[in-house]
């Protein structure tokens, strides 16, 4: 029954967030630590496919009408640790998969050490991405905190 509940709500939706921007965090520190690196290009993951792949997924849901709502299987495929075998070896599901597609953050900026990292353009991205994973956090914590409040109310 939590199970349906759980599946029922936007629970699922902002795990998914939550663990873009963790995935998503750890790429940008990974830039910031090798600032001095020679040679290093920076990298990032893309939140416009992300987000591309999570209005997909979305869409799909709402297809079956509001009284009807299923859990979508194809939210976990979104998170960063769906790495299964089956999955890695879909061509088709590694173009899909935003995280398997590192981009360059910035194309342009090149330094005399073939370096592209610019520390406040990562800094940037680090902020933005640092508030979307806190109201990720946060609309959870209030869910949590309601489900605990309509659970008391009953005891």
């Amino acid at each position: 029954m939590l199970e349906t509940l759980f599946q029922s709500s936007t629970v699922p939706l902002l795990e998914q967030v939550v663990s873009f921007t963790q995935a998503r965090h750890g790429v940008l520190a990974g830039n910031l630590a090798n600032v001095d690196t020679p040679g290093y290009k920076a990298r990032d993951l893309s939140p416009e496919a992300f987000q591309k792949r999570l209005r997909e997924a979305l869409a799909e849901s709402k297809q079956r009408g509001p009284n009807h709502y299923q859990y979508n299987p194809h939210l976990e495929s979104l998170s960063p640790g769906a790495t299964t075998s089956q999955q890695m070896r879909s061509d088709e599901q590694r173009a899909k998969n935003p995280y398997e597609g590192l981009r360059d953050s910035m194309k342009g900026i090149l330094r005399h050490d073939d370096n592209d990292i610019s520390i406040e353009h990562q800094v940037a991205e680090i902020s933005k991405n640092h508030a979307q994973h806190n109201m990720a956090l946060t609309i959870m914590n209030s869910q949590f905190r309601l489900l605990r409040t309509i659970i008391s109310e009953r005891a």
